[in-house]
């Protein structure tokens, strides 16, 4: 067995050592061909249908993104004619509502003054009643205070007081001596 030994370490010192990380020559020769052929197919055909790809997904995209922004324009463009037309109708409807106050004051102030003719009519007219009704008592009483004078002066001398003139005369100077008192007071 020692006679084994000194022929292993005769060999193992003759051949040089070699790293276990790098293959041989030959591996790397044979490992470069098929690497340049898969290599070439995939320079050749892979790589450009993978190009084409990213570019047909970055036009969609950018064609996306323009669509976006043109929807984005045409929305803001919208929501200003909105905001215009809403202005528009809010400047509308407070010249509806100033133009109503102005009817409902000029209607207002009709009827007022129809109201205020009207009453003036009425007060007017309850004027006339009222004078005409006084007027009517005043000749009423007249009559029935110039019979009872004329009553009462029949009493007092005894005799009747039979002419209608001078009874009249006396019973208008007798009303006329009344108001007078009464005007003076």
């Amino acid at each position: 067995m020692q006679h084994v030994l000194v022929w292993a370490s005769a060999v193992a010192e003759t051949e040089p050592v070699k790293n276990p990380l790098l293959p041989e020559i030959y591996d790397i020769v044979w490992s470069i061909v098929p690497f340049s052929i898969v290599l070439f197919f995939f320079w050749k055909v892979i790589l450009p249908r993978m190009q084409e790809t990213l570019d047909a997904r970055a036009e969609k995209i950018e064609g996306g993104i323009a669509q976006a922004e043109s929807a984005q324009k045409e929305a803001a463009e919208a929501l200003e004619k909105y905001n215009q037309l809403l202005a528009e109708a809010r400047a509308e409807a407070s010249d509806i509502k100033e133009k109503a106050r102005a009817e409902g004051a000029i209607i207002l102030a009709e009827l007022k003054d129809q109201a205020s003719t009207d009453a003036a009519a009425i007060t007017a007219k309850a004027h006339q009643t009222i004078e005409a009704e006084r007027l009517a008592a005043i000749q009423s009483l007249r009559s029935e205070v110039g019979q009872l004078a004329l009553d009462l002066a029949g009493r007092v001398i005894g005799d009747q007081v039979k002419d209608s003139k001078s009874s009249a005369a006396i019973v208008d100077r007798f009303l006329s001596d009344i108001e007078k008192n009464e005007k003076s007071k």
